[in-house]
């Protein structure tokens, strides 16, 4: 039994009264847990089966709601698995709804702007944002680091100013893998190693 069909069974009110819709998709990077609500906007996306994460960021955002196993929005389910299949762009079409603070929901939108193929840095997100302190950069991260939707609102596409990719919710190997798909990054090669023979 799939944890999507255990909440079919098991109705789970986790702290408003609102109703939303679990189902599970499939990616290369693994089953993705998706939340949606009665209008087919995504709530939340998340890489694994955890469920209990995904039960605590909901709580976060929303309080009480009411999550009940179903069935993958058809539009939604189309766009993801077009968007693994590799037209990158497919995931611009999806509709989402996140509740958060003002600063949580400004990043998060910002994050959409961001260009499939192109990276952001903290602190040029930060100043697109309209801050000005560096330090600012900060709450900026915490933001992207709580965001509930995994690729349809792209945190993979911030990094570090020095190119690192930093921290990822889901980890950095997704973040990595999600990059090059889209073309941000030069696949990683494994190194080459050669026998170091006497003389040469």
């Amino acid at each position: 039994m799939t944890r999507v069909e255990s909440e079919r069974r098991n109705v789970s009110t986790i702290g408003c009264t609102m109703k939303l819709l679990l189902s599970e998709l499939d990616s290369p990077l693994g089953t993705m847990l998706l939340v949606t609500d009665e209008r087919e906007q995504v709530r939340a996306l998340h890489f694994g089966n955890r469920m209990e994460r995904l039960h605590r960021s909901l709580r976060e955002h929303y309080g009480a709601c009411e999550l009940t196993g179903a069935s993958a929005p058809a539009a939604v389910a189309h766009a993801v698995g077009r968007y693994f299949d590799g037209d990158v762009q497919a995931l611009d079409s999806i509709n989402v709804a996140i509740a958060g603070t003002d600063l949580q929901r400004d990043v998060w939108a910002a994050l959409r702007r961001i260009r499939v193929g192109q990276t952001t840095t903290y602190g040029a997100l930060s100043r697109s944002l309209g801050f000005s302190d560096p330090r600012a950069a900060i709450d900026v991260g915490a933001a992207i680091g709580a965001n509930p939707i995994a690729v349809v609102v792209p945190c993979h596409r911030v990094v570090a100013s020095n190119g690192d990719l930093k921290g990822y919710a889901w980890g950095l190997h997704r973040k990595r893998w999600l990059l090059e798909h889209e073309g941000a990054i030069q696949p990683q090669v494994a190194a080459l190693h050669t026998a170091s023979l006497p003389g040469f």
